[in-house]
């Protein structure tokens, strides 16, 4: 008798996925300068810049994946892809699940409502419906340690008080897959271990989380493999602790 294995389907999906961007170094005042940028082949290529380009790689349901990599290497531009707010040049990226995540401070908040009325806003961005954001609502401020805060416009809220309740909301959703951009890098000491407690119960839960830090502690502690990206390619993955150790290696002094 013949036996089949089957294999779970990766949750998120990188095939041959590349970024650019067209970079406009001045604006042509003239005519002719127009027609020259629009059917120069050479200005065309000048003007190109890659985020990210030859992007293979699967992430299993419940991975716990760091990115790693110097400023502009591609970390944030492969999590805006794979949170769908932006789309490959080249390639596909293949999402399933849920997501939730903090990709830039303060991102879905709207500045003149209050912490209170931002909570159902983001929370129904991310899929919840008014029933369900009411049935977390009490546990998402006790997490923020916001109470005397709530009412107040998010405007008046302080960088770390937005990473505060945006971390609130996007990890009381139940998302499948978490994403955070440098979310630990702002605010104090206790709400940060505090946070990496909570997602190292999302990780415990099989959940999949994806995170950029330049904080190498901190990814090897939440990580189980490493991505090590350099303009905007893959130099190096494989386990956290491997790849973590060539990376500040090479890393300045």
């Amino acid at each position: 008798m013949n036996s089949t294995t089957h294999t779970e389907p990766p949750i998120i999906r990188f095939r041959s996925v590349g970024k650019r961007y067209i970079l406009q170094k001045q604006r042509p005042f003239l005519l002719h300068e127009t027609f020259h940028r629009l059917f120069s082949r050479r200005q065309r290529r000048d003007d190109e810049f890659w985020a990210v380009r030859d992007i293979d790689i699967t992430i299993a349901r419940g991975e716990s994946l760091g990115l790693v990599g110097g400023n502009g290497a591609g970390k944030s531009t492969m999590m805006s892809l794979t949170a769908g707010t932006i789309s490959p040049t080249l390639g596909q990226v293949t999402v399933t699940g849920r997501i939730s995540g903090l990709l830039e401070l303060g991102a879905g908040f709207h500045p003149d409502l209050t912490g209170r009325e931002n909570i159902y806003l983001n929370a129904s961005l991310l899929g919840l419906c008014r029933e369900e954001v009411e049935a977390q609502y009490k546990s998402i401020v006790d997490f923020s340690e916001l109470h005397n805060f709530i009412d107040v416009p998010i405007r008046n809220y302080s960088s770390g008080m937005h990473v505060r309740l945006g971390f609130a909301v996007a990890t009381h959703i139940d998302p499948d897959i978490l994403l955070m951009d440098e979310v630990l890098a702002v605010g104090d000491q206790n709400f940060q271990q505090k946070c990496i407690t909570r997602i190292l119960k999302f990780r415990d839960d099989g959940k999949t989380i994806l995170f950029v830090s330049h904080n190498a502690d901190a990814v090897k502690r939440l990580c189980q493999r490493v991505i090590w990206l350099e303009k905007g390619r893959i130099k190096m993955q494989g386990p956290a602790e491997e790849v973590l150790a060539a990376y500040t290696s090479g890393m300045p002094k």
